[in-house]
Formats: C-alpha cells, structure tokens, sequence
C-alpha cells in the first residue's frame, strides 16, 4: 500500500560533534517520498525518499552557506539526497532496520535505518496516518564530506559521525 510523506508532521534532523566537546544540530526542512508499506508483511515494504540539499538549516545562515558549498553539499552540483531501501529486515514486533543506499554528492553507500512504528491513526478528515522513528549515524568522509580544520589545542572543528534522526507521519494513498 503506497503512502506518503505528511512534510508537516514529519522531520529529519541530523547532529555532528564541533570542536570536539559539543553538537550541533540542524535538519532539513524539504523532503518528499513515498513508502510502500506492507502493513501485513513489513519485511516487504519499500521506503524511497529524496531530500532537497538547500533546505538544511542549522539556523546560522553563514553556517548553513558552508554546508551547501562545495566543501560540504555543493547543493549547486547535487540539489538531492536520496535513500532508497533494499531490505527491510523484522527484528521485533514494532521495529526494524531498514538498508538501504543513501546517495549525497553521487556517491551511495549502504546505512542501515534503526526503525520503530509508532502505530496507525484516523484523522478527523478520515484519513489514515502511519507514524515510525528511525536513526542511524555515518561518517560523512565516506561519502566525499571531508572539509576540516584543525585545531591548535589539538582535534578537528568537525567531527566525523553524522548521527541522522527520522520522525514520518505518513498519509495512506
């Protein structure tokens, strides 16, 4: 059954270690997909989102122009993010892992997405909305994200790890 993406209800936020001794965080406020979720068989569902690069907001415009530069996004060269699933794998009544390719800069390598379902739920309106969390976390080198800057009391102004976490309301079609 294929469902969409509620955007008003529904986020993706991401945090990363600066100079070693805090986060922080932003997200990305444009993102579009369709999940074809198997209420009957979860295993056989398929989850394809894309997520517009220029959307992201640490909510320090001069921060967020860097990380749309070429030295991090380059948003001009690759306006998208995109994971695409491959498998999704049961591992509990209400949770699973999704693994899928994450594509950024065109370079796609494999995640693997800690999920839960939330439940389902009857809007006033009679639609029906699917809820589920899900995180995971890479090193962002891999996927061609290398800027830094050392630091002259020693370690990097960025750290490696993005930790990625996911809140979807999804509307049945």
């Amino acid at each position: 059954m294929s469902w969409k993406i509620d955007p008003s209800h529904s986020e993706i936020q991401l945090s990363v270690r600066h100079m070693m001794i805090s986060k922080v965080r932003g997200r990305f406020e444009s993102f579009s997909g369709e999940i074809d979720f198997n209420e009957e068989n979860p295993a056989a569902s398929v989850v394809d989102v894309t997520i517009d690069a220029s959307s992201i907001s640490t909510r320090d415009p001069q921060r967020d122009g860097h990380l749309k530069s070429p030295d991090f996004l380059n948003v001009e060269e690759y306006p998208a993010l995109r994971f695409k699933s491959n498998r999704v794998e049961v591992v509990g009544e209400r949770k699973g892992r999704i693994y899928g390719e994450l594509t950024i800069r065109d370079v796609s390598r494999e995640v693997v997405l800690d999920a839960e379902f939330t439940g389902t739920a009857k809007s006033p309106w009679g639609t029906t909305s699917a809820g589920f969390s899900a995180t995971t976390s890479f090193d962002r080198k891999e996927w061609g994200l290398g800027w830094n800057q050392a630091l002259e009391t020693g370690g990097i102004l960025v750290g490696d790890k993005v930790e990625v976490s996911i809140e979807l309301e999804l509307v049945k079609q």
